[in-house]
C-alpha cells in the first residue's frame, strides 16, 4: 500500500468511528435524554391541543406555581431514593408545616421570618425522628414513613381542629405569589426578570463548558462534543424564551428563584462533592459502602433530615400560595413527587438518578396536570393515566437492567 492510501485510511478511521462513538453514547444515555425529549414532545403536544393555552404567561406562570412544590420536595425525595429508601410521609409532612406556621402567624402573631425558620427546623426534626428508625434501629422506610404519614395527618387535624387558619400577612405570601422587582422600569416588558435569564442562561453555558474542560484536562470520558452542544445551548435557549414569556406578564417568581437555587445546590451536592458520591455508592451496595468506610448509617439518617427540611419549605411555599392552611393539605402530595423522580430515571432498587431527571419528571407530570385540566379531562381519568405513566417507567428501567 502507497503512502498515500495508507494516510487516506488512517484520516476515514475517525469518520467512520463518530457515527458509532455518538450512537453507543445516545444508547448508553438514553433515559436521560428520553426523558428531556418526552417532556418537550408532551407540552408540544398539549400547546396543540389547548389551541395555545398552555404556553401563555398566565397560564405558564400557574404552572410554575402549582408545581413548586413538587419540585423541591422532588430534590430531597431523590436523595432518599438513591439511598436505597422511600419517604410516604413527605405530604402530610407539608401540610403540618403549613399548618403549624399558620398557627403561629394568625393565632399567635408571630412574623414570619422567625415563623419560617421555627417551621423548616421542625421539619428537619420530623426528619430526624424518621430516619433514626430507618437507618439506626433497621426498622424498613416504607413502615416507619407511612407511619409517619398516618402521625402528622391527625396531628394536623388536630393543630387546626379541622377548620382552615388564615389570611396570612403579605410578606408571607409573597414567598410564593410575588414576583422579583423591576428597577429597570420596564412597561410591556419586565427587563429586570428578562435580563436575569439572559445572565442564568449565560451563566449555564460558561459552567459547563468550564466543567467539560476540566473533565478533558484530567483525561475523564465526556459526553460527545455535538451532544454537549446541542444540549446546552436549547436549555439557554429554552431559559431565554420561558423568561421572555413571563416576562411579559409579571415577570419571574419569586417562588422560581428559589427552585433555580435549590435546583443548582444539589445538582453540584450530587455531582461535586465527596458527600453526594457517597449516597451514590450507599444505594449501590450498603454493604461495599459501609466496608470501604463510609459511615451509611449517619449518611442514610441525613437523607432523611435533608427530606423534612425540604418537605416543610414546600409546606410554607403551598400554603403561601392558598393564603390558608386547611387540614387536607399535602394529600396525595408524597404520589406525584415519588412518581416525578421514577418518571425522571430514578432506580426503585437505589444507586440512580439525577437531580435535573427528578426536575424533568416532576415538569411532566405537571404538564400533564395542568393540560388535561385544560382540556377539561376530569380527575378520575387524570390519576389513570398518572398511573399508566409511572408503571411504564418504572417498567423500563427494570427492562433495561435486566437487560
Amino acid at each position: 500500500m502507497s503512502q498515500p492510501e495508507a494516510n487516506a485510511v488512517k484520516a476515514a478511521v475517525p469518520v467512520a468511528e463518530g457515527p458509532k462513538l455518538h450512537a453507543g453514547f445516545l444508547k448508553n444515555n438514553l433515559r436521560e435524554y428520553g426523558m428531556l425529549i418526552s417532556l418537550v414532545a408532551i407540552m408540544v403536544l398539549f400547546q396543540v391541543l389547548t389551541g395555545g393555552t398552555l404556553l401563555r404567561p398566565l397560564n405558564l406562570t400557574n404552572l410554575l406555581l402549582q408545581n413548586s412544590y413538587v419540585v423541591i420536595m422532588a430534590l430531597g425525595m431523590l436523595l432518599v431514593i438513591v439511598a436505597g429508601h422511600i419517604d410516604l410521609s413527605v405530604g402530610s409532612v407539608c401540610g403540618f408545616i403549613g399548618a403549624l406556621a399558620a398557627v403561629l402567624m394568625v393565632e399567635y402573631e408571630w412574623h414570619f421570618v422567625p415563623t419560617a425558620i421555627v417551621s423548616i427546623a421542625a421539619g428537619a426534626l420530623i426528619g430526624a425522628a424518621q430516619g433514626w428508625f430507618v437507618a439506626f434501629r433497621k426498622i424498613p422506610s416504607f413502615i416507619v414513613t407511612l407511619a409517619g404519614m398516618l402521625v402528622f395527618k391527625g396531628l394536623t387535624l388536630a393543630l387546626l381542629a379541622g377548620q382552615s387558619v388564615g389570611p396570612f400577612p403579605v410578606e408571607f405570601q409573597r414567598l410564593s405569589s410575588g414576583f422579583i422587582p423591576d428597577p429597570l422600569g420596564g412597561e410591556a416588558l419586565r427587563t429586570t426578570s428578562l435580563v436575569v435569564g439572559a445572565l442564568a442562561a449565560a451563566a449555564l453555558v460558561f459552567f459547563k463548558l468550564r466543567g467539560r474542560a476540566k473533565l478533558a484536562a484530567h483525561g475523564m470520558e465526556t459526553e460527545p462534543y455535538a451532544f454537549f452542544l446541542v444540549k446546552n445551548l436549547f436549555f439557554a435557549a429554552v431559559i431565554l424564551f420561558f423568561s421572555y414569556l413571563l416576562s411579559t406578564y409579571k415577570g419571574l417568581p419569586n417562588v422560581l428563584i428559589v427552585m433555580a437555587v435549590l435546583i443548582v445546590v444539589y445538582d453540584f451536592v450530587t455531582n461535586r462533592t465527596t458527600i453526594g458520591r457517597r449516597i451514590y455508592a450507599l444505594g449501590g451496595n450498603e454493604k461495599a459502602a459501609r466496608l470501604s468506610g463510609v459511615k451509611t448509617q449517619r449518611l442514610a439518617f441525613l437523607t432523611f433530615v435533608n427530606m423534612g427540611a425540604l418537605a416543610a419549605l414546600a409546606g410554607l411555599v403551598f400554603a403561601a400560595r392558598l393564603n390558608t392552611a386547611t387540614p387536607k393539605a399535602g394529600l396525595g402530595f408524597e404520589l406525584d413527587v415519588i412518581a416525578a423522580c421514577f418518571i425522571g430515571g430514578a432506580s426503585a432498587s437505589g444507586g440512580v438518578g439525577r437531580v435535573m431527571g427528578a426536575v424533568i419528571g416532576a415538569f411532566i407530570m405537571g404538564v400533564m396536570n395542568n393540560g388535561m385540566s385544560i382540556l377539561g379531562i376530569g380527575i378520575d381519568y387524570q390519576q389513570v393515566i398518572k398511573g399508566l405513566v409511572l408503571l411504564a417507567a418504572v417498567f423500563i428501567d427494570v427492562y433495561n437492567k435486566n437487560k
